[in-house]
């Protein structure tokens, strides 16, 4: 199976779905075992204990998108957003104007998975007025560094070339860790010996410096930092700097996995929970219809992983290294949800959908940003 399906098929009105889940708990259908994310669906506080916040309210931020893909904010408070197929970015206020600032040379869809995606605006920004991208070329993904001067991009350099393409399982995210390093999501680009394949930059987290050079204390010395992954779309880091990722499982389960350098996470040899000698487990586990989770990003003691199949956005608290109880809100009210990310100095997230996209079936500028405030 080349790729799990990510087709929208829209479920039961919300008010059902939380009632069919709850007879389905009581029965024992849905229980809850270690490490599995199928849970229950809930609107308010309360179930876990210590929850600092959870989604309290949402509001459409801006419109008229298609395929939003990749968001990372500048320093005035706004945000640059990739669009996925227009190989497009505009630069979006949180009141809600959007301006498009330009188009990326040496963009191809893959008539799937590829195009435009990811997306990160340098730590040294105010300097340097760097942002970085991962693309789908004629030949492969690569990660560049452009120029953005506040009102139009220049600049476009080549950093990292020859991570192979498929029209699906191309990863895609890339971002800043605290350490100052850029970090990108590969896929296996539905080759999954890749994924095995330490000398192959596919099926992996990559680290490297702001040229494109393997980052100091690599594993392997080159840019792999963590291997065995098979489509990995999402990447954070927690209050104490722990590296988190989202990732696209097959047919059986999607995976939130604890990603530390240097370790394999099992892909193809497990999916979902693996008990093979040298090859990690996932933190927390779904089945692919509850999930496929794209982005996940850290807020206020939580993980947020927005889902595409799923569509619902799931909520799951962190206490170290342990991951709590799974909670979905939103379940089919919004489609299919793409990219999440936590409004810098504020408890509130940025929330978009990709239901323009060719699993979607909705039109172009189907899609919407959100705001989703956590009280």
């Amino acid at each position: 199976m080349a790729s799990h399906p990510h087709i929208t098929t829209r479920l039961l009105p919300p008010a059902l779905t939380a009632a069919a889940t709850a007879v389905a708990l009581a029965a024992g259908l849905l229980g809850v075992a270690a490490g599995t994310g199928s849970a229950m669906v809930r609107g308010e506080r309360g179930a876990d204990s210590g929850i600092d916040s959870v989604p309290s309210a949402i509001r459409t931020v801006s419109s008229g998108w298609t395929v939003p893909w990749g968001l990372s904010w500048l320093p005035d408070g706004s945000a640059l957003l990739t669009e996925r197929d227009s190989f497009k970015i505009f630069k979006l206020t949180q009141s809600g104007t959007r301006t498009q600032i330009g188009t990326v040379p040496n963009v191809v869809t893959t008539g799937g998975e590829g195009g435009l995606l990811g997306i990160a605006v340098s730590p040294n920004w105010n300097n340097d007025h760097s942002i970085y991208l991962m693309h789908s070329a004629a030949a492969d993904n690569r990660i560049v560094r452009m120029t953005y001067d506040g009102s139009s991009l220049s600049g476009y350099t080549v950093l990292v070339t020859g991570i192979a393409k498929n029209r699906y399982h191309n990863g895609g995210r890339i971002k800043f860790g605290p350490d100052g390093y850029l970090y990108a999501t590969t896929g296996d680009a539905q080759n999954s010996g890749l994924a095995q394949d330490v000398n192959s930059l596919n099926g992996k987290i990559l680290r490297m410096t702001t040229d494109g050079r393997p980052a100091p204390g690599n594993p392997f010395g080159t840019l792999v930092y963590s291997l065995g992954h098979r489509n990995p779309q999402g990447i954070t880091w927690d209050d104490q700097g722990r590296l988190w990722e989202a990732e696209f499982g097959n047919s059986r389960y999607d995976e939130l996995n604890l990603i530390e350098s240097g370790k394999n996470y099992g892909w193809p040899v497990c999916e979902g929970s693996c008990s093979t000698s040298g090859m990690t487990s996932p933190t927390r586990q779904w089945a692919v219809s509850e999930a496929s989770p794209s982005a996940v990003v850290y807020a206020d003691g939580a993980l947020y992983l927005a889902a595409l199949r799923g569509e619902r956005l799931w909520r799951v608290p962190v206490s170290g290294t342990s991951a709590g109880t799974p909670v979905a809100y939103y379940t089919s009210q919004y489609g299919r949800l793409r990219t999440v990310e936590k409004i810098p100095g504020r408890n509130a997230l940025w929330l978009s959908t990709t239901n323009a996209d060719n699993n979607g079936g909705e039109p172009d500028g189907a899609d919407k940003v959100f705001q989703v405030d956590l009280g």
